[in-house]
């Protein structure tokens, strides 16, 4: 049997080094995991504490609903309020979805059909290039490691292309690179989709993981960015609750209106604990969420410093839970893939390669800040060993 959607799939690149990461551990190896971005901190107390009081009750044990509680839509418009200075309408600008992964890819499944074009940055999140491909439409990457070549990118890429662009995906926090931009850049990009009656989704996983400077704005805080945008949010790495698969589609009514249809033919929902569990999260005490993110910044600044002293010079990134390290000159040739398989082997530990994140990734690995401290220092002692081996280390 053939299935031609699953045959425009290349291999998962990022499934590579896990593989081989489980067959060492298999073996016995003792190999740091520093490849999936699967956060390791525990989901604060009172949030946890809410889910069992709440699983308590049989009424909460039935069917859902697939757009969400009421009190849950009106606590991620609350927060909203409160962070940015943005009012939804919590029926009809707000939506709450099984993980924003799960939301973006109905909602690109919703509102492309085949041969439809999808701008994409890059480098990106996997999903978001490949959410466009399952769903039939046409991918074009536009790079955003500069802005001015950025818009200047995208200016060409529309000009040149037909049919004309749909859907701009963007993520800023960037995963994987950390990338983060200012409100000025949102202003241009609503502009830019306006004039050229574009779409735009934009993820807002990393909002709250931030380090240095002002914090990350959202694209809805430009005026009349709901026109033509919607919202991804997360709270698997703010709240720590990755396995929980809470997340949320907010801003214009015409895309969340279609992804609230088509979730209606898929699912009922989230298990009803969670979404009250969530709405604790959302309206609760935010301590918790500087606590993690105050964990990632020390994570960070370990790994950072001690592979600089290594002689592998590798900037701190300004957000998110990952670090985008370019390649060590003397092995830069090996690519990405080969060199996080040389990690693997000659240092114990598991990176991701770069070009699992789309065009411009090849010359880079990245690190997902997700062990403690001490095994990120371990990590950094087998890379020692390891470029030793290759005579690049100087510490």
């Amino acid at each position: 049997m053939e299935f031609d959607r699953i045959k425009r799939l290349p291999p998962y690149t990022l499934g590579v080094v896990t593989q081989l990461m489980s067959e060492a551990r298999q073996r016995g190896e003792d190999i740091i995991n520093l490849g999936m971005g699967n956060p390791d901190l525990a989901t604060p107390q009172h949030i946890v504490d809410k889910v069992i009081e709440a699983a308590q009750k049989e009424k909460n044990h039935r069917y859902s609903v697939s757009r969400g509680i009421p009190k849950l839509r009106q606590a991620i418009c609350k927060w909203y309020q409160r962070r940015y200075g943005v009012d939804l309408d919590f029926d009809d600008e707000a939506l709450a979805t099984i993980g924003a992964k799960e939301g973006f890819s109905h909602l690109v499944l919703a509102a492309t059909s085949p041969g439809d074009v999808v701008f994409v940055q890059s480098p990106t999140y996997p999903i978001h290039l490949y959410a466009p491909v399952i769903a039939g439409a046409d991918v074009r990457a536009i790079r955003t490691d500069d802005e001015r070549d950025f818009f200047e990118n995208l200016e060409r890429a529309t000009a040149s292309i037909w049919p004309k662009p749909k859907l701009l995906v963007l993520s800023f926090p960037t995963n994987p690179t950390g990338q983060t931009v200012d409100l000025k850049f949102f202003e241009r990009v609503v502009a830019f989709a306006k004039e050229h009656s574009i779409g735009i989704i934009h993820d807002f996983a990393y909002a709250d993981l931030y380090f240095d400077g002002e914090q990350p704005p959202s694209i809805l805080q430009v005026p009349g960015a709901k026109d033509v945008a919607v919202e991804f949010y997360s709270l698997s790495k703010s709240y720590s609750m990755p396995g929980w698969r809470v997340g949320f589609c907010c801003g214009n009514r015409e895309m969340v209106a279609a992804l609230k249809k088509l979730k209606s033919y898929l699912d009922y929902g989230m298990f009803q604990p969670i979404q009250i569990a969530a709405t604790v999260a959302l309206d609760g005490p935010q301590d918790c969420v500087k606590e993690i993110t105050d964990i990632y910044r020390v994570r960070r600044d370990v790994l950072c410093e001690g592979l600089t002293r290594l002689g592998w010079d590798v900037p701190k990134p300004k957000a998110t839970m990952f670090v985008w390290a370019k390649l060590p000159e003397p092995l830069s040739h090996l690519g990405s893939l080969e060199f996080s398989k040389l990690l693997l082997k000659e240092a114990q530990v598991a990176v991701s390669p770069g070009i699992g994140f789309g065009e411009g990734g090849d010359s880079y690995v990245r690190f997902a800040l997700v062990e403690n401290e001490k095994r990120i220092k371990q990590a950094v002692r087998g890379i020692k060993g390891a470029l030793q081996k290759h005579g690049i280390s100087k510490d």
